[in-house]
């Protein structure tokens, strides 16, 4: 089976696809590696250190619906059929994808078969799953640093399962609980700065002089 990166490059680039790709193009092109496939996919452009905006809630949304799949065993995702039809711009997948092919080969020059039970078992892909969704879900936030790490979680995660390579889903699931962290202390210090400007501000009202 060829490289991902090969794939995308052969779908994306040397052919001729439509002027507007849905993500029944992409399930198509995943074949049997689906999962792991749209993973990579659909974290890409949260991922990359480019600002992507527009991206985040939408493709976290599809995130969380395939990792609860994944949790409960689909071996086959299902999508909506509006988001199966969906469509963006040819021009805007290819600016995506040329910024991001360059980092997957990277990563598929260490990529091969190993430690699968962690992508293959029930455990694993359930751990997998849940992680997953979590981060599919930091994505979500409309709060700054927490989508980029998230994302990256996701994308390492998924590239794991697509050649069932445990050791790069297991440093994944690491970048997964970093991400968590850094979510929880971006949420935390935003609430207990929040509850300070009240405090602040209300006894500054009641202790205004008449």
């Amino acid at each position: 089976m060829a490289r991902l990166s090969t794939e995308l490059q052969r779908y994306f680039f040397d052919e001729h696809p439509p002027e507007r790709v849905t993500l029944n193009d992409i399930l198509t092109l995943a074949g049997e590696r689906v999962f792991g496939f749209l993973f990579v996919l659909l974290a890409l452009p949260s991922a990359l250190p480019v600002p992507a905006p527009g991206y985040s809630v939408p493709f976290g949304i599809l995130l969380f619906l395939l990792a609860v799949q994944l949790i409960v065993g689909s071996k086959v995702p299902w999508f909506p059929e509006r988001f199966r039809q969906h469509a963006i711009p040819l021009k805007q997948a290819q600016g995506v994808l040329k910024a991001g092919l360059p980092w997957l080969r990277r990563i598929e020059a260490l990529s091969r078969p190993r430690l699968t039970p962690v992508c293959t078992s029930l455990p694993g892909r359930i751990t997998i799953g849940c992680a997953i969704a979590l981060m599919a879900v930091s994505m979500m936030i409309p709060v700054p640093l927490t989508n980029t790490l998230p994302a990256i979680g996701i994308f390492v995660v998924g590239f794991g399962l697509i050649d069932d390579d445990g050791a790069i889903s297991l440093a994944g699931l690491v970048l997964c609980v970093l991400g968590a962290i850094l979510t929880s202390s971006v949420l935390l210090f935003g609430y207990t700065a929040v509850r300070a400007a009240i405090t602040f501000f209300k006894e500054s009202l009641f202790n205004v002089s008449p």
